[in-house]
């Protein structure tokens, strides 16, 4: 679990306050943030106090995180400066969490991003790390896993090193996210929630945080009477419980297949997972009849015709990155989920699309 966690208004400028005893030295802190604010300085870097060689390094979020990109950071980082850095402090989305808490961990683990995509497979502690979510429903602040695309598949670094030392949750910073983008990372959480409650991996742990984060998504997207303000703060809570549930449990089949999705098409993970839970009322159908309220009310089109040119080639790709996962379909099928499912009836799942 995440030990640290510090929630509210204006939270964020109290950043400095809270890293400081964990400076070593001289030895910076990096911090990592997405390139959507490097036009806005006011927002997050004219906040940010940088001390020595401190540094801040933009990425782009336009593609999802790969183990390339992570090594790229790694190297980066070594060569730009002297000493292992104190800290690594990501500000953004899912992706942006998800690369920052990789960097940490092969700060201090040798070889390449690639070599820890799994289960329990990082030896070495990580680097002290710091996720400061600017939008929320992934989960990414809490979870024991940072998902990246690899050489051959889509899959994260889970690990009990993966999770932040520290997680800064400040409402204002989630406050003008794009609505497409606010529903979709949104669903992501609603999703996570569905697929905890009806896997077979389910326990009371993992129940109490699903329960807590089903009924804020409800409250959130179906058109109750909160006010942004108040929405964005439950959002960032239904994300928290959201990504506890699964930390305790797992996620199903919408997640396994946009995984593949991603894998083959470049698909971002929010977007994913609406396009694939769209079509899985045989696995979740109250789940799904309820998103497509949530959907309805929102006046959210999905992509259609998104696999309506593959070829069979990315077509089978596609089904041995998702059939690869198998904790996932255990936990939404079963002990026997290889009688349950094959090759055949994802690619007539993801021809749907």
């Amino acid at each position: 679990m995440v030990p640290k966690v510090v929630f509210g208004k204006g939270a964020f400028d109290q950043v400095s306050d809270i890293i400081s005893p964990e400076r070593n030295g001289v030895a910076p802190f990096i911090y990592l943030i997405d390139d959507v604010f490097q036009n806005n300085t006011s927002f997050i870097q004219d906040r940010i106090l940088l001390l020595y060689t401190d540094q801040i390094i933009y990425i782009s979020t336009a593609e999802e995180p790969k183990t390339s990109q992570v090594d790229a950071i790694v190297a980066k980082i070594k060569k730009d400066h002297q000493y292992t850095p104190s800290g690594i402090i990501g500000i953004g989305g899912g992706s942006i969490l998800d690369l920052s808490k990789a960097v940490a961990i092969m700060l201090s683990n040798p070889g390449s991003a690639a070599d820890y995509q799994g289960w329990d497979l990082v030896n070495n502690k990580a680097i002290y790390h710091v996720g400061i979510p600017t939008i929320s429903g992934t989960g990414a602040e809490v979870s024991r896993t940072t998902v990246l695309t690899g050489p051959e598949r889509k899959l994260g670094i889970n690990s009990d090193f993966t999770p932040f030392d520290q997680v800064v949750l400040d409402p204002e910073l989630i406050h003008d996210v794009p609505k497409d983008q606010w529903f979709y990372t949104g669903m992501d959480c609603y999703i996570h929630c569905i697929e905890s409650l009806d896997g077979t991996y389910l326990n009371a742990f993992s129940q109490s945080y699903g329960e807590k984060a089903l009924d804020l998504c409800k409250e959130i997207f179906l058109g109750s009477d909160l006010d942004k303000e108040e929405a964005d703060a439950k959002l960032m809570m239904a994300s928290w419980h959201g990504g506890m549930s699964i930390a305790y449990s797992q996620v199903g089949v919408a997640h396994a297949m946009s995984y593949g999705l991603a894998y083959v098409l470049g698909t971002k993970h929010g977007i994913g997972n609406c396009i694939v839970f769209d079509k899985l009322e045989e696995y979740y159908p109250e789940g799904v009849a309820l998103f497509k309220k949530m959907k309805e009310y929102h006046n959210i089109n999905l992509p259609i015709g998104v696999c309506a040119n593959i070829t069979e080639d990315q077509l089978n790709v596609m089904t041995s990155v998702a059939l690869s996962l198998e904790p996932l379909w255990e936990n939404a099928l079963g002990h026997d989920w290889k009688s349950k499912i094959n090759a055949n009836k994802l690619k007539e799942i993801y021809r749907s699309l």
